[in-house]
């Protein structure tokens, strides 16, 4: 199982930016990667992915504002975040997938993310 460990969060302004990494312990080659963020008090949800075939996936409430990518040769995710809003506070994860986005390695810590109104 590919372990992750997020890192990169922290406290920002409203309109602020923020890049999030995610390292993995193994390749990620052959995954889809996501970024999945947990609101306070509510599920954690997939924010933006990344397929092993170039494609990427975003939520709405992101789409235009996030930009999700991936190297390969570094076992690493990113995620940049432009134009942060308070609704963006969080704890963000990432993980792998094999179908979709559905998550399959066990969750990390995360790396949390508020934003200041």
């Amino acid at each position: 199982q590919v372990q992750l460990v997020e890192s990169g969060g922290g406290l920002v302004q409203a309109g602020g930016s923020l890049r999030l990494s995610c390292a993995a312990s193994g390749s990620i080659f052959s995954f889809n990667v996501g970024w999945y963020r947990q609101a306070p008090g509510k599920e954690r949800e997939l924010g933006a992915g990344f397929t092993t075939g170039g494609n990427t996936n975003y939520a709405d409430s992101v789409k235009s504002r996030f930009t999700i990518s991936r190297d390969n040769a570094k076992n690493t995710v990113y995620i940049q975040m432009n134009s942060l809003k308070p609704e963006d506070t969080g704890v963000y994860y990432c993980n792998v997938a094999k179908f979709g986005f559905r998550p399959l390695s066990s969750w990390g810590q995360g790396t949390r993310v508020t934003v200041s109104s």
